[in-house]
């Protein structure tokens, strides 16, 4: 039988991996990596998207891991993004997990017309909760679903606009 402190222990690498699992997430999105944001759904996971601006819960269904590649692609139209993951929280039970994960993405276009005077781009910044579903398979965490509930949306201009890093977008 476990003790309260092996206990404590086991739930706290549990939520230290799932918050690992978040992370992965966004530097797979950020790095247009698909097939590594992929691999961190199970085989039969979906992603749950809104159609902003009509719509800002989730309604857009994307399953199964050809589906899953295809989100870094569709992140491509920006000319880079920038995920920032905080505050999660997770309720781990056994092999079964679920988590509220917080996130502000920005999504960064460049100016229609490059050339002329004015911002270097836009940044349209999603305040994003995540609610999502955790399985472990062997002794590795995978997301089941994850919806994506858009809180609300921000337009900036942006000032300056470096070279992408080596990175991804």
């Amino acid at each position: 039988m476990e003790t309260e402190s092996e206990t404590a222990g086991v739930r706290e690498a549990d939520e230290r991996a799932l918050l690992a699992l978040s992370v992965a997430y966004a530097a797979c999105a950020d790095a247009r990596d698909g097939e590594g944001l992929a691999a961190l759904f199970t085989e039969d996971g979906a992603l749950v998207v809104p159609r902003p601006p009509s719509e800002l819960r989730p309604v857009i269904v994307r399953s199964g891991h050809d589906a899953l590649a295809e989100v870094a692609t569709l992140l491509g139209r920006y000319e880079r993004t920038f995920h920032l993951v905080s505050t999660p929280r997770f309720e781990v039970d056994g092999d079964e997990a679920t988590g509220e994960v917080p996130c502000v993405a920005h999504h960064v276009s460049a100016p229609a017309d490059p050339g002329a005077a004015g911002p270097a781009g836009t940044d349209t910044v999603w305040f994003i909760r995540y609610r999502d579903q955790y399985r472990r398979t062997g002794s590795t965490w995978r997301i089941v679903r994850r919806e994506l509930h858009l809180q609300w949306v921000e337009e900036h201009p942006v000032s300056v606009l470096g070279p992408p890093s080596d990175g991804g977008g």
